[in-house]
């Protein structure tokens, strides 16, 4: 069960629930994918709520990764997520909300 006080979410992907975080060392790969110079430009970037299906991609990767899966992003591109595109959003948001301690996702 994921822990919000470590920013964890869980999350039903591929068929299975499984838990993501973003570690320093996602947040750190999430930089470099978006081109961000620090943590500031990555929040700002996220906070304009517009977000591409590869930048989903990514972040669930991230999320992933950063709680232990060996997961790459065609592979997290290839899984079924409840609620479709939709529920990729929500678990996005979600992660991103319990990262950086807004209150835009679920508790």
């Amino acid at each position: 069960m994921a822990n919000r006080h470590r920013g964890e979410i869980d999350a039903q992907i591929g068929g299975a629930r499984r838990t993501l975080v973003l570690t320093l060392g996602a947040l750190a790969e999430l930089e470099q994918a978006f081109g961000a110079h620090d943590l500031a430009a990555l929040a700002e970037r996220f906070a304009d709520g517009r977000l591409a299906a590869r930048d989903l991609i990514r972040i669930i990767g991230a999320g992933l990764r950063g709680a232990g899966e060996a997961i790459s992003d065609d592979d997290v591109a290839r899984l079924v997520i409840d609620g479709g595109v939709q529920g990729a959003v929500r678990i996005a948001v979600e992660l991103i909300a319990a990262t950086f301690g807004t209150d835009d996702g679920p508790a």
